[in-house]
């Protein structure tokens, strides 16, 4: 089959083809989760695709509008499958958008000055609190419900 004499082909196999999906199955799930629309409107996996159609599509959490340039009726290596499409300048400036406010975020384990101690740092605490038993232990000493003392 010459890519050059396909007219249509389905959406779930052109994103396959095109790489936006790694397996043809995960691209069929995300169609009927609704995270495909074709020109504007939700699609079914077996939805016809022509070039010149707009594809809006989410990878991961990076939404994507890209514009059909080609079909290809097996999927090839990285750089032909990125002749098939054509990313619109919004969708570009959407990502690199994105991709800023993820690098400036702050670490959510950064927050954790110390984190939990480890058993050093523990050993350490015990000796300065007088409750290891490396220091002698006072056991004595501890607190005590009765009304003895």
């Amino acid at each position: 089959m010459n890519p050059n004499t396909l007219e249509t082909m389905r959406l779930d196999k052109w994103l396959w083809c095109a790489r936006f999906y790694k397996t043809r199955s995960l691209a069929a799930e995300e169609i009927a989760r609704g995270r495909v629309t074709v020109n504007g409107q939700l699609a079914k996996p077996a939805r016809d695709l022509r070039c010149g159609d707009t594809v809006a599509l989410r990878q991961g959490t990076v939404p994507r509008t890209v514009v059909v340039q080609g079909l290809s009726g097996a999927r090839g290596p990285a750089p032909v499958a990125q002749q098939l499409y054509a990313e619109t300048p919004d969708s570009i400036a959407a990502r690199e958008q994105a991709a800023e406010q993820r690098r400036l975020a702050p670490e959510p384990a950064a927050a954790l000055h110390e984190g939990r101690p480890t058993k050093r740092d523990r050993r350490a605490i015990d000796k300065v609190s007088n409750k290891g038993s490396n220091t002698g232990g006072h056991w004595g000493t501890r607190w005590s419900a009765s009304i003895d003392e």
